[in-house]
């Protein structure tokens, strides 16, 4: 069974009406692709795209609620799922998609806006994207301050609602205040700093206190956070950054959040959710089953607040 911590499906549809979740071609992450991958739980983020006005991005986000239920959950074999006992109640044929939210961009600085998305079902919460919000400064955010006053509300609502809090695109202060905070953390994509320095990337220091936490990490398939040689990522990049969480004491603490569909340039042997296949394969050469059963379904699963 494989649980996907993150994809950007969703914003593909939003922008694209005229694709179709079923089979889609351009789509990395569709209906029959899940089916012949066996996946059990995927994650679909809500992210606003950066040139959508500030007035606008609740109403997207609403927008991208509705296509979910419209496009992705009204297969029979596809189910919207919240919590452990919705995935513990799926058939062995049935997949369970979740709604996160990748950025607090859409709800601005109004908690109202965030309970809503919540009561609709958004069982994650990323504080934001890559720049600075109301909420706190992104990774690529020159400033690199840390959670606002209001971020620091939002994570108390995410305690309150046990969601979870996740300190993906965070700049290293607002991650060290988030962490602080947050109840149940996770860092839904991103991989290891020290075996590639990229700023979204967490250094050994965080993934050592998102352990401490009892977070998780999914690692992810964004060849530049794999690898300084991006043209030639490969599984074996991918599993370095695995191993290496593991030598930190993570082996229970984390996944995959593929990232598909927010990408462009993919790992070779990983151009879509069908070829997790690939990943299984390497894995199980590695690791005994149940390691590899840890890794791709059970250490987001059992970390699941409700």
């Amino acid at each position: 069974m494989i649980f996907d911590a993150h994809c950007d499906a969703l914003m593909k549809l939003w922008r694209n009406r005229s694709l179709s979740f079923e089979d889609s071609q351009e789509l990395h992450v569709t209906f029959q692709s899940l089916a012949k991958a066996k996946s059990k739980v995927q994650c679909f983020a809500i992210y606003i795209p950066e040139n959508v006005p500030e007035e606008s991005r609740f109403i997207v986000a609403l927008e991208m609620v509705d296509l979910f239920f419209e496009q992705i959950s009204r297969f029979p074999d596809m189910k919207f799922v919240r919590t452990k006992a919705d995935i513990a109640s799926l058939a062995e044929h049935e997949i369970g998609a979740m709604l996160t939210l990748e950025g607090c961009e859409a709800i601005g600085t109004n908690l109202v806006k965030l309970k809503t998305l919540l009561r609709l079902g958004v069982i994650s919460v990323g504080l934001t994207w890559n720049w600075a919000n109301a909420v706190a400064d992104g990774a690529w955010e020159e400033r690199g301050a840390g959670l606002t006053k209001f971020g620091k509300q939002v994570i108390v609502q995410l305690n309150e609602a046990k969601r979870w809090t996740d300190v993906s695109h965070l700049s290293e202060k607002a991650f060290w205040d988030a962490i602080e905070i947050a109840q149940f953390p996770i860092a839904s994509h991103s991989n290891a700093h020290v075996l590639c320095p990229h700023p979204r990337n967490l250094r050994n220091e965080q993934i050592e206190a998102l352990i401490q936490k009892n977070g998780v990490m999914g690692i992810t398939f964004v060849p530049y956070f794999v690898t300084k040689k991006t043209e030639h990522a490969t599984i074996s990049d991918v599993l370095r950054h695995l191993e290496h969480v593991c030598s930190l004491g993570g082996a229970r603490h984390v996944g995959f959040g593929s990232d598909f569909d927010g990408i462009e340039e993919t790992v070779a042997g990983l151009e879509n959710v069908r070829c997790y296949e690939n990943l299984i394969n390497e894995l199980q050469k590695r690791y005994s089953e149940a390691d590899v059963e840890h890794f791709l379904f059970r250490n987001f699963y059992e970390h699941l607040p409700q």
